[in-house]
């Protein structure tokens, strides 16, 4: 058997033109560093980092129910978004098992629209459509995958204002988690003060004939002010840093919620979603393990995903598992986040990751991993 065909963005040429280093990344060809991982990093805690996120999927609801439909299966509660405002939230089984995190905005009255994990958009997809023909076939919506007419640009860094004000002076305006519906060349184009960088940011959800040009707007507009095509590899650290999840790493169908530290993000008071009973007893009852950030304290090669995680204490047991780990570029030193035992999962508990069949110490710390100076 052959190899798959990777899907590639409407971006694929401009990525090559600029030397990037393509891999592999949920079934597209993605770009995972231009220069390096680390002077991309920076570049965008510094100053601004673009990058193509055009692999994400697009889902649009409208109707009179769609409100009441898509606040069944999600665990954030759609009803405190007014119109041009976006939330945080998760789809997931009866059992409370994650099946994707995502961003759910308000669009207008009765037009919402999902933006979910390109390694989930067709699971993600399959699963809303069963659910509706199922379960809440009554309710009155349209429903459209709308991935593959869009892509999608990041632009990041506490610079992305200035160089976004030239273009759209009215996405400046914009507050964290809102979104507005703008033209670019003609065709409208979503922009939202969103990211997934732990810096200042926005989202740019164009149609694909208009990706290119969009990519060279900003990036003659940023030239002046540090901006950088970033990669795979920089979002990833960068995310790292913030202590954001990821799916198939903090989230999996075998975590939940509460676990993951994403309660904040679960609306028990809504009336029945999918995983709200196992979601609301373990908020009252606890969990037997919980998700961390955490920072090596000696010298140490970097933590990966899988590493063990042990007691820092005179016990020395195993008590979980690292599920993201890096050499933090802002640090200077190994930071991860991983799964351990409710027990040791307060910030500032010594620990130990096992690194080469080697233990060497680590500390838990409060979430994001790294925070700049005010």
């Amino acid at each position: 058997m052959g190899q798959p065909v990777l899907k590639r963005t409407p971006l694929y040429e401009t990525h090559v033109a600029l030397d990037g280093r393509l891999v592999e990344f949920g079934g597209w060809e993605m770009p995972v560093l231009y220069t390096s991982i680390v002077k991309e990093h920076l570049a965008v805690r510094d100053a601004a980092g673009l990058f193509d996120i055009s692999h994400m999927g697009e889902f649009l609801f409208e109707g009179p129910d769609a409100k009441k439909f898509l606040n069944k299966l999600l665990t954030n509660d759609l009803s405190q978004l007014e119109p041009g405002q976006g939330q945080y939230s998760l789809l997931c089984q009866d059992n409370g098992g994650v099946i994707d995190d995502l961003y759910a905005y308000r669009l207008g009255e009765t037009r919402y629209l999902l933006v979910v994990n390109a390694s989930r958009v067709e699971v993600d997809w399959m699963w809303i459509r069963a659910q509706h023909n199922t379960r809440y076939k009554s309710l009155e919506l349209e429903m459209t995958d709308a991935s593959g007419d869009h892509a999608a640009l990041a632009l990041q860094g506490p610079k992305s204002a200035s160089i976004l004000d030239n273009l759209f002076p009215a996405a400046v305006a914009l507050e964290k988690n809102r979104i507005a519906e703008l033209k670019f060349g003609g065709a409208p184009i979503w922009i939202s003060r969103t990211g997934y960088t732990g810096e200042d940011g926005f989202e740019l959800i164009t149609i694909n004939d208009q990706a290119v040009a969009l990519w060279e707007k900003l990036t003659a507009l940023g030239q002046a002010l540090g901006l950088v095509p970033a990669g795979l590899g920089a979002r990833d650290t960068l995310r790292t840093e913030a202590g954001y999840s990821l799916y198939g790493h903090e989230l999996t169908s075998d975590t939940t919620p509460i676990e993951a530290g994403l309660g904040w993000a679960v609306a028990d008071h809504k009336i029945g979603f999918v995983g709200k009973e196992t979601c609301v007893a373990q908020k009252q009852d606890g969990v037997s393990r919980k998700c961390i950030g955490f920072r090596m304290t000696g010298k140490s090669a970097p933590p990966r995903e899988q590493y063990l995680i042990f007691a820092g204490d005179d016990s020395g047991r195993e008590i979980g598992e690292v599920t993201s780990g890096t050499q933090s570029p802002s640090l200077g030193c190994g930071i991860g986040l991983g799964y351990v035992e409710t027990a040791y999962a307060k910030s500032g508990t010594p620990i130990e990751i096992e690194i080469r069949n080697r233990r060497f110490p680590a500390e838990v710390v409060r979430r994001p991993i790294f925070r700049k100076p005010d």
